[in-house]
């Protein structure tokens, strides 16, 4: 009696529609793209060489000089560069701009469980991944600022090197992927809810 209630409860339970191959590709794709994302940003942050100025290397962890006789020379000691308050200042860019890659890596993983797992809870999942993510953008697009004011004098447009670049990609891939995910989520109906007409 009890395995003929069990399959009657399943029967009777609401089941989630069939998705479209458009609405996985879309879903598919924005999480390829914020794990792409997720790379960059770590490449990025573990070489930390972003801004050659002159002979000056600046980077998030390190100050180096370089010379055509010798190779670089780099300190761990910010203050060196004679630039006011690089130091502190670095401190708090690597912290928010690692912070986000740990922050988008938990949004991330919501994402992809809720495609793994697809139950009545998937689309918060979702979202909640999504939102995730959008902090991350933040995060990293202030990492990215603070590096920037920090050396304003020493900026230039062609100074910038590959590995800030990369940076400034995943931080637009964050906010690209978060929207999307956002907007995906709003335009179609609630999994195991039945669509109004």
């Amino acid at each position: 009696m009890t395995a003929i209630a069990v399959q009657a409860h399943r029967l009777l339970a609401p089941r989630r529609p069939n998705r479209s191959f458009f609405e996985s590709f879309i879903r598919t794709l924005i999480i390829v793209c914020a794990a792409l994302a997720i790379v960059l940003s770590s490449v990025s942050i573990c070489d930390g060489h972003w801004l050659l100025a002159e002979d000056h290397l600046f980077g998030l962890w390190y100050f180096c000089t370089t010379s055509s006789q010798n190779g670089p020379r780099c300190l761990s000691n910010l203050n060196q560069a004679h630039v006011p308050g690089l130091a502190m200042g670095m401190v708090l860019a690597r912290s928010v701009a690692t912070l986000a890659v740990v922050t988008a890596i938990f949004g991330l993983e919501l994402l992809m469980v809720s495609q793994v797992c697809e139950d009545l809870h998937s689309r918060r999942k979702w979202a909640m991944g999504s939102i995730l993510l959008l902090i991350s953008f933040t995060l990293s697009s202030g990492g990215l600022l603070s590096f920037v004011v920090l050396l304003r004098k020493q900026v230039t447009l062609t100074g910038f090197t590959l590995m800030f670049w990369c940076e400034f990609t995943s931080s637009f891939l964050f906010f690209l992927n978060a929207i999307s995910g956002l907007h995906i989520n709003s335009i179609t109906y609630p999994w195991g809810q039945p669509q109004k007409v």
